[in-house]
């Protein structure tokens, strides 16, 4: 006997949850943008300017992340509270997620700078479990108990949009925040606005009691996963894993750096970097991903998926080689717009095709080959290219090179090893 199916989605997306999901992914990805970029910019700015340490925190976090997910996204599954299945994992989570990102800047206070190394990474770490429980598990599950086949594409696109926006306000005006008031208050005023989304909405998402419970043990759910039977019936899902893990090292080869890049080696100013960002978002991000979701929706995933792989490398190499803020910005919509087209399609695809009783758990596994596999080869390899190809400098009296275009050159070449799994799948859902 398996856990009872979730209730039929169409009852549970009123629009009270629709305007509450919006402001919960927007929360969550305000979160992620600062830990991905400038937690990283943070710790070679105050700390240290050596990118190995910047390569080792970004590992760390990452496996964190795809444990916490994986073990928390089953137990979200297993859940029979009063309060429902996931919502108690959103609402810890997204409090003590902000309260972590706000304490984060004080790890700069530790010395030696490995003491202060040491105590970034554990700050970061501790962010990303509550981070990971909240938004990889316990949302993503929600979102796909709460939408179907025929809509998913475009929820997906609307929730891209929220990631655009927060990145947008994160990379377009983290420069003014910053000049204005320092990386602490930056921190404060992003993890605030984290905790207080979580604390308002989350009361609001509607779930229905199940009042079953779940068969076998909670590790035995997970190694049946993993049964030769198993990954056959879920063979078109792990074939897009791999893609994904393919794609997604490309990307963070140069992703950890790339606001470095921008501020050291094309020297431009932190508020310039910020408006480059800004405007390719606005255009490649916000004003595609909706589209892009219908396009998912009507054309499929398969097909949208293979054209942003080839749209991908292109736009990188093309950004290698630019320098003027103008052209960087027109590259930057070249890699930024298709990188969102890849994103909507295999989500969008990849939720398709989670097992209705363990969708906390294989979001778990979409983090597995999306973070652990990725963040962990990608920034090192970008980290090993940065110092083997880069140029020595000194900053604040420590030693330390500056990233060279090389990072997205290799990235540009990487992204094409994705369409091979993509060619082998024929299920009719990525048709």
């Amino acid at each position: 006997m398996t856990p009872t199916a979730p209730p039929a989605p169409k009852t549970l997306l009123t629009r009270t949850v629709w305007g509450m999901l919006l402001l919960l992914g927007l929360a969550g990805q305000l979160a992620w943008a600062v830990e991905n970029q400038f937690f990283n910019t943070f710790l070679y700015d105050r700390i240290t300017p050596n990118p190995q340490a910047v390569s080792l925190m970004v590992a760390i976090t990452a496996v964190v992340s795809t444990a916490t997910t994986i073990l928390m996204g089953t137990l979200s599954d297993r859940t029979r509270s009063k309060w429902g299945r996931r919502r108690p994992y959103l609402f810890i989570g997204y409090i003590l997620w902000g309260i972590l990102t706000a304490a984060f800047p004080s790890a700069a206070q530790f010395q030696p700078v490995a003491m202060g190394v040491f105590i970034a990474i554990l700050f970061d770490s501790l962010m990303t479990f509550f981070g990971a429980t909240a938004s990889d598990a316990a949302f993503s599950a929600y979102v796909t108990d709460v939408t179907t086949d025929a809509n998913r594409g475009r929820v997906v696109g609307s929730l891209e949009i929220m990631k655009w926006i927060a990145f947008l306000i994160v990379y377009g005006g983290a420069g003014m925040i910053i000049e204005a008031v320092g990386y602490e208050w930056f921190f404060y005023i992003i993890g605030g606005v984290a905790s207080l989304i979580g604390l308002v909405c989350v009361p609001f998402l509607r779930e229905e009691k199940l009042l079953d419970r779940p068969t076998g043990s909670y590790w035995r759910q997970i190694a049946d996963t993993f049964q030769l039977e198993s990954l056959k019936r879920n063979s078109d899902f792990f074939k897009i894993m791999i893609a994904l893990t393919l794609f997604m090292v490309g990307i963070n080869i140069f992703f950890p750096y790339l606001m470095i890049y921008l501020q050291h080696y094309v020297q431009l100013s932190i508020l310039e970097s910020s408006i480059l960002i800004a405007v390719a978002i606005l255009v490649g991000g916000i004003g595609l991903a909706y589209p892009i979701g219908l396009l998912v929706d009507r054309w499929g995933r398969r097909p949208v998926a293979l054209l942003s792989v080839v749209l991908e490398s292109i736009g990188l190499i093309l950004f290698s080689v630019s320098h003027s803020l103008v052209a960087l910005v027109l590259t930057g919509i070249l890699w930024l717009a298709p990188l969102a087209a890849w994103t909507i399609a295999t989500t969008t695809w990849s939720r398709d095709l989670y097992p209705e009783d363990k969708r906390g758990q294989f979001a778990g596994y979409y983090i597995l080959f999306n973070v652990a596999l990725t963040m962990i080869p990608g920034p090192l390899l970008g980290g090993w290219l940065a110092t083997t190809y880069g140029i020595p400098t000194v900053l604040d009296g420590k030693s330390g090179f500056i990233p060279t275009p090389i990072l997205f050159q290799a990235a540009g070449i990487v992204v094409l090893l994705a369409i091979i799994p993509l060619l082998t799948i024929r299920s009719k859902k990525g048709a």
